[in-house]
């Protein structure tokens, strides 16, 4: 069954489905127990270029990647086919391009077109270069008979921004318009799959920012991440808004959609997501202008340090530390939170850079701060 998916998306150790992707610092990416046990074994090399790596090796999750397999796996796989039972690519879009064909039809070809998307990228490039995007798109355009076609276009819109060569191409042919429409306008399930299309498409740099100049769309997630009906599209929306927030520029444009007090309560509600995106908004001006507007800011992080993931409270004590170094009043509310006892405690943690955090942040708090 491994087989079906993209490459990508397995383990280039065990060669299985990653379950919990993270990327080493040659920047290729493993599932984490593999590479975890690469490393327990005493390696210091990156298992791929051989590259050496330091002595204390990080370990930063991919949340793009997981969430793309995981918006994958979501529809179960096609069953194997007889070469001969195969249906013809060109046919199928046809029936999608065509104005005479019924709903029924069209929804089906979009059901075959998705299973064809799912086998490899040898697959996608042959839908990719027979007319499937432009196909597809047009297919988005269609709301008079619900969100059924929608739904479907989306997904095998997913599936063919997996690879890397279409990513640009897709932006070229209109593909963010679509998306940012859905994003708006469609249902529950459609601005989910929307959203993670965004993130798909924010893994190449360039793409950032284009989809962050693009009119509504850094909007759109964030009224997604405020008004969501589904949790699943609230972490979706916020998993998009960290790809695109590496671009230093959508920073400002996400901080002035009104992102971070919606950030904040999604945070002071466990989302962890939500942590993650405001580690990287604090690093801009207007970021933590707007985080210490926020009534009971550092009780938020407080929060999180007591019941996060090692991930969340390696974020919070980055954020926290940012803050304080800008505001003695951060610091005091800091002090009084009992931050300095937590920090203390997470000098003996397991994960190398929560340590290295927790100690930046017991030196900005013991009176040493240090931000340009």
């Amino acid at each position: 069954m491994a087989t079906q998916f993209p490459d990508d998306f397995k383990c280039p150790i065990s060669l299985e489905i990653m379950s919990d992707p993270v990327i080493l610092s040659s920047g290729h990416t493993f599932d984490r127990a593999s590479i975890q046990r690469w490393l327990d074994s005493g390696h210091r090399t990156c298992p791929i270029t051989k590259l050496p790596l330091p002595d204390q090796p990080s370990l930063i999750p991919n949340h793009a990647l997981r969430s793309l397999i995981s918006n994958f796996t979501r529809t179960p796989l096609p069953k194997p086919q007889l070469e001969h039972a195969n249906p013809n690519p060109q046919t199928l879009i046809s029936v999608l391009t065509s104005k005479s064909s019924p709903l029924e039809s069209k929804l089906e070809s979009l059901t075959q077109l998705t299973k064809l998307s799912k086998r490899d990228s040898a697959s996608r490039r042959k839908l990719t270069e027979s007319g499937a995007v432009s196909a597809v798109l047009n297919c988005l355009k269609i709301h008079s008979d619900g969100f059924t076609l929608q739904e479907k276009a989306l997904s095998l819109l997913l599936n063919l921004s997996l690879d890397d060569d279409n990513k640009v191409g897709l932006v070229a042919e209109g593909a963010v318009s679509r998306v940012v429409a859905a994003l708006r306008f469609g249902s529950p399930d459609c601005r989910a799959i929307a959203a993670t299309i965004i993130t798909s498409l924010a893994v190449v740099e360039v793409n950032k920012a284009t989809i962050g100049d693009y009119p509504y769309a850094i909007n759109a997630l964030v009224s997604l991440l405020q008004n969501g009906k589904l949790i699943r599209e609230k972490k979706e929306a916020a998993t998009a808004l960290y790809a695109l927030t590496s671009f230093p520029e959508n920073r400002k444009r996400v901080v002035s959609c009104g992102a971070v007090p919606i950030l904040m309560r999604l945070a002071d509600a466990g989302l962890e997501r939500a942590v993650e995106v405001l580690s990287i908004l604090v690093k801009c001006k207007e970021g933590r202008e707007e985080m210490m507007r926020v009534s009971g800011c550092v009780g938020v992080f407080v929060k999180m340090l007591k019941t996060g993931s090692s991930r969340a409270v390696q974020c919070s004590l980055f954020t926290l530390s940012c803050l304080c170094c800008c505001s003695q009043e951060i610091c005091g509310d800091s002090r009084k939170e009992g931050v300095l006892d937590i920090c203390m405690g997470l000098l003996e943690d397991d994960n190398e850079k929560v340590r290295r955090n927790a100690n930046n942040l017991i030196q900005t708090l013991s009176g040493n701060p240090s931000m340009q």
